[in-house]
């Protein structure tokens, strides 16, 4: 009897341990958006109506309310994602809008909150009349960037080829070894008819649909303040953001937020009632359909608002709206008009530091290759030594007898050094 219980519990110890070495381990990757509400420095940019963020402006806009601004902000920006990641960690990337200018996003990863995790910004300057854009901040461990650009918003109504407003900040790079690219919106106002955002929409499909050509496993996030709820035609018709996974088609986008909205919460109040305008959304190779949940890719896990008390107002007849920076004419020292939206996305641990080895070895090539052809075309052998010719020409006259070159040791490092910069070799720092 002994003897049987002892094999028993022999079995169930190495069972206990075959499961133990069997059970995966996930990495979770946080992606947001954020509404920062006139994220304005104190200076006038020429050309953009700025007039009310100034000191003499209305809003009486100096340092002290800025500073406050750029704290307040950056807390709340630093614990996005922290429901679910460690708080040393928060989100890989955050899509913002209604930022002004560089000076103003480079104060703000400055901040002690963002700085101590080394987050920095992708921007590009827009031509929006009032002079706020979208931007990038990015956590260069978690995500390095490709490349970037702005898509500019074109009228399609000759009427109103005059009117300025945001481009869309196309934004590519790598996170957990893929391709990931975020565009980051922010459509026109319900200031302006329906139209003008459905135009937004179709005018995002069609960068979506442009980068799923060069990349068909590029995946993609569309983020930002739409100005319209997910079930509006611009996000659902026009973007082709699905509510449901099981009818996101190759060519549609997975929205999420909708059924969000469905149960009553939303991420701005206005009017009565909740709306839920800050959205991100995906293309369908970040889903799992089907019961069967396979993350050795990077697949969409969960998404939330985010949400903390300071975030509201506790009081007054603002009480349970976002507590924004003005109110009424009133600085009330808040944050944002909108609260933050987060969602998650998965993949296992062993699949993250495969697909990032592949990724560095195909890098590495690719700078090699790109060495030997800048060599090639600058006509340098390896050893250093210059051809005669290379060195001769508008050096001697046609005529002159030709000697053999002297290449001396100065000669070869300052080749060098100008390979060094072309290639961004040692001591550069592409990201910053």
């Amino acid at each position: 009897m002994m003897k049987h219980r002892f094999f028993l519990m022999a079995f169930m110890l190495i069972a206990g341990i075959s499961a133990m070495k069997a059970q995966k381990q996930y990495q979770v990757y946080g992606v947001a958006f954020y509404n920062q509400e006139n994220l304005f420095d104190t200076l006038h940019d020429v050309g953009k109506n700025d007039f009310e963020y100034l000191p003499d402006g209305t809003n009486k806009w100096g340092s002290l309310k800025f500073n406050h601004k750029l704290h307040n902000m950056a807390r709340a920006l630093a614990d996005l994602g922290t429901d679910v990641l460690p708080k040393s960690v928060g989100c890989a990337i955050v899509g913002l809008s209604e930022v002004e200018n560089m000076n103003a996003l480079q104060a703000l990863v400055d901040q002690p909150e963002l700085k101590a995790r080394g987050y920095k910004i992708a921007h590009i300057e827009g031509e929006d009349r009032r002079g706020v854009d979208c931007a990038l901040m990015y956590n260069p461990a978690l995500f390095k960037i490709r490349d970037m650009k702005l898509v500019p918003y074109v009228q399609e109504l000759e009427s109103d080829s005059a009117y300025k407003t945001r481009g869309f900040l196309v934004v590519s790079g790598s996170l957990a070894g893929e391709h990931v690219t975020a565009i980051v919106c922010h459509w026109p106002s319900r200031a302006s008819t329906p139209f003008y955002r459905e135009s937004g929409g179709r005018q995002v499909r069609a960068v979506k649909d442009s980068l799923l050509r060069d990349d068909p496993n590029c995946k993609i996030f569309v983020m930002g303040d739409m100005n319209d709820d997910p079930h509006d035609k611009s996000m659902s018709r026009e973007l082709g953001a699905k509510r449901d996974m099981k009818d996101v088609g190759p060519g549609d986008m997975y929205n999420p937020w909708w059924k969000i909205l469905d149960n009553g919460t939303g991420t701005l109040f206005y009017e009565g009632r909740w709306n839920l305008f800050d959205q991100i959304v995906m293309t369908p190779n970040l889903l799992n359909v089907g019961e069967e949940k396979d993350y050795s890719k990077l697949k969409y896990l969960k998404s939330q608002i985010f949400r903390r008390d300071y975030l509201i107002q506790q009081e007054g007849s603002y009480k349970g709206q976002p507590k924004r920076t003005h109110a009424g004419g009133v600085w009330l020292d808040g944050y944002s008009d909108h609260l933050p939206v987060v969602l998650y996305v998965m993949k296992e641990r062993d699949a993250v530091l495969a697909d990032m080895q592949k990724l560095a070895e195909e890098e590495k090539a690719a700078e090699a290759l790109k060495i030997e052809q800048i060599k090639a075309a600058l006509d340098v052998p390896v050893d250093g030594v210059l051809p005669i010719d290379s060195l001769a020409v508008g050096s001697v006259p046609p005529d002159a007898e030709l000697a053999p070159a002297k290449v001396t040791p100065e000669k070869v490092e300052t080749v060098k050094s100008a390979i060094d910069i072309m290639t961004g070799t040692p001591g550069m720092k592409p990201e910053e």
